[in-house]
């Protein structure tokens, strides 16, 4: 147990070294000190809490689900209607939250039932379908949508949006953002260093939904708007709007990049990228409908309008509309990220202001530092030689933890500190337990060499039993929890780790030495 070769003791001291080392950095930079650009520069990043920046809470418009999810299973129904070819239908309505269709005879309610049944499908784990299909007055079939389809569909959304939001965030450069689920339809963003969040609520605020629809040049006929069309307005609401099919096109699901150039005229542009099977579906609607115009149209509102002079091929295309370069970016990044499956809007903003951060770690390190320097007393006089050991693996601890967090950039919030505090208590009990244990051994007889052999030994195994069990502790509040909590579960898990590591080894370490170079008779502690 207390045998330590030099390769053994070159391991733990490059152990314990290279994690403080990369504290170094952050270390500076929370004194102010200026750190060589040629050096690598690992930091923690700080919370909301530490840093400032804001909070927004962002709610989904459920109702736009809803009428996605109708409009979504009209397409799919004509489509389906179509291809089997032996139902005789008349027009689909879409009223009142549901879908419905005339067959022409009793007889082809069976037929009718054979094409629709395959298109619904299990609500989630709630073993009901996710539409009803019925027949009313012998001849008209209605499929509507269940409770539990549709809070499966919202369930389904939400978890799009939230990573849209991630990724739409992660290209503003932001770092370290914390966006998490709240209730059903909620989305919780909280972004530390951000003191204007205007331009993220611009950013989160646009759906980013595209599409390019082709143009119904007869659709407003005597101001008669023609059966499958929808009117969308423009953009800049300085031309009135056109009519466009509501069915078909392209969707902007297909894009694989998006990113802001110029035009020929230098006027600032978004330069688009469709996949393989969007950018044949691009080339076919192009070559098919040349001299044609076909709307681009972005969240509900037409950007331009252009006719399609030839077939474009290569999946590529220009989105224009009046762009400045940093609103053409803004909306690159909107469309590499996806487009939100649902809007979102703000329904509560908050900006904390880095004084209260400052003031949050000013007090966190005063709490700190007072506990450490009371454990440090209490060690040095009640344990002598050991109590110091014991004090030096708590430092060297405390410095592992900044390293190991700066390493990953791991964010460091107000409970994060707290964690802190924590650690240093779990490390001072390892400790206490090992010397008590090496005192009960001299009680009983032993020469100090074995005291100290069968304390290390015996002590270890309630530590490891004691941390494993907090290692799990923390676990399942990084898994489970959110926000703070995680930040707590953090520190937690990695200081339990430092912990065991500098009381258990690095205290061996430094006994075994003295008591080979010494080879004291007696011991104080």
């Amino acid at each position: 147990m207390l045998d330590f070769p030099r390769w053994k003791q070159i391991l733990l001291w490059l152990l314990t070294l290279i994690p403080i080392a990369a504290a170094v950095p952050s270390i500076a930079s929370l004194s102010g000190l200026p750190w060589p650009s040629a050096l690598p520069n690992p930091q923690i990043a700080l919370g909301l809490d530490l840093a400032g920046g804001s909070h927004l809470l962002l709610e989904a418009n459920a109702d736009q689900v809803r009428q996605q999810r109708l409009e979504a299973k009209e397409e799919e129904l004509r489509t389906a209607l179509k291809k089997a070819g032996n139902v005789h239908y008349g027009d689909i309505s879409n009223r009142d939250g549901a879908l419905s269709f005339m067959v022409q005879s009793a007889a082809e309610v069976d037929a009718a039932r054979e094409v629709l049944v395959p298109l619904t499908n299990g609500a989630g784990l709630s073993g009901k379908r996710d539409w009803d299909l019925t027949v009313q007055d012998t001849t008209r079939i209605v499929l509507t949508p269940t409770q539990e389809g549709i809070a499966d569909a919202i369930d389904k959304a939400m978890d799009v949006a939230t990573e849209v939001v991630r990724k739409r965030i992660d290209g503003m450069g932001t770092r370290e953002p914390t966006i998490i689920r709240q209730g059903a339809d909620r989305i919780v963003v909280q972004v530390p260093g951000l003191k204007d969040p205007t331009q993220l609520k611009s950013l989160l605020g646009q759906t980013a939904k595209l599409e390019f629809k082709l143009v119904d040049q007869t659709g407003l006929s005597g101001g008669v708007l023609a059966p499958g069309d929808e009117l969308v307005p423009y953009a800049s609401n300085q031309l009135p709007p056109i009519a466009v099919k509501r069915l078909g096109g392209i969707k902007g699901d297909r894009l694989t990049d998006a990113k802001q150039s110029f035009s020929q005229h230098n006027e600032a542009v978004v330069s688009i990228t469709f996949d393989t099977q969007g950018g044949e579906q691009f080339a076919r609607l192009t070559s098919e409908n040349v001299g044609k115009p076909f709307a681009i149209i972005l969240d509900g509102k037409v950007l331009s309008a252009p006719n399609i002079n030839e077939a474009i091929m290569g999946g590529s295309a220009q989105i224009s509309g009046s762009f400045t370069v940093e609103s053409a970016n803004q909306l690159a990044i909107a469309l590499r990220s996806g487009a939100l499956p649902v809007d979102l809007r703000v329904v509560e903003e908050r900006t904390v202001g880095p004084d209260l951060g400052a003031d949050s770690i000013h007090k966190g390190v005063i709490a700190m530092l007072v506990g450490t320097g009371i454990v440090v007393l209490f060690m040095a006089v009640t344990y002598g030689r050991f109590g110091i050991y014991a004090n030096a693996a708590v430092i060297l601890n405390v410095l592992m933890i900044l390293g190991i967090m700066a390493f990953f950039n791991t964010t460091l919030t107000l409970p994060g500190i707290a964690g802190f505090v924590l650690t240093i208590g779990a490390a001072v009990d390892a400790n206490v337990l090992i010397n008590e244990r090496i005192r009960e051994e001299r009680h009983r007889g032993r020469k100090v060499f074995q005291a100290i052999e069968l304390g290390y030994k015996e002590a270890s195994r309630t530590i490891f039993d004691a941390n494993i069990t907090h290692l799990i502790a923390a676990t399942l509040m990084f898994e489970f929890g959110s926000g703070p909590i995680k930040g707590f579960a953090v520190v937690l898990g990695i200081g339990i780790v430092t912990s065991v590591f500098t009381a258990v080894f690095l205290t061996r370490m430094w006994a075994s030495n003295w008591l080979r170079a010494k080879r004291p008779h007696e011991i104080t502690i």
